[in-house]
């Protein structure tokens, strides 16, 4: 993800939101399925069975869709929408998105605070910077996403980072290269999306 909260072009398959019309990659919007009780459920994972509705990652788009009944539209059969599905939508993201990242760290490919993500980013080992949205801004021009290919996420608050760490807060966090860390980029870029935040322009302090 840029600064400014953008997935990164990639080569992957596109879809059509049913709210907006347009279609873009898979990566930006959020997949619904119809449930065994004809009930619209997030497929957050994407790993749910049945057909896929997809709907941009964005709280107006999601509360269209099911205003206007949108989703009924597109799975051609009645279906009950829940009540204030963009805040269950902006939750289940939230909640992956952390436990991504508590998988890096429990994998060693996550690391946080100040020291030691410093010490990733000089020695090239970091691959995405990740600030806390309500760190304090002077923190924010100490340390720069890896200059080549690298990504940033900042919008997760101090608290929110923190529980992927086991910890209180933290402010500062980064991934090693991998596979994981594409997965944490790509949904947090939906959440950055969900929560209105442009990338890390509210990040970040020092712990």
């Amino acid at each position: 993800m840029t600064r400014g909260g953008r997935i990164k072009d990639r080569d992957e398959p596109e879809r059509r939101c049913i709210a907006t019309g347009e279609t873009q990659p898979r990566g930006g919007l959020i997949r619904f399925v119809v449930g065994p009780d004809s009930q619209i459920v997030p497929d957050i994972e994407g790993k749910l069975p049945g057909r896929g509705l997809y709907v941009s990652a964005d709280r107006a788009a999601i509360a269209q869709a099911g205003k206007r009944k949108l989703f009924a539209r597109a799975a051609r059969v009645p279906v009950t929408v829940p009540d204030g599905l963009d805040d269950l939508v902006h939750d289940l993201l939230t909640r992956r998105v952390i436990e991504l990242i508590a998988l890096g760290r429990k994998a060693g490919q996550a690391v946080a605070g100040y020291e030691k993500v410093r010490d990733w980013l000089t020695t090239e080992t970091a691959e995405v910077l990740i600030q806390a949205s309500d760190g304090s801004e002077r923190g924010k021009t100490k340390l720069r996403p890896p200059a080549e290919g690298g990504s940033y996420i900042g919008c997760l608050t101090a608290e929110e980072l923190g529980s992927a760490f086991g910890r209180e807060h933290v402010i500062h966090a980064a991934l090693a290269y991998g596979g994981l860390s594409s997965r944490v980029v790509e949904e947090a870029a939906k959440l950055a999306r969900m929560r209105g935040t442009v990338g890390g322009a509210d990040a970040t302090g020092e712990d």
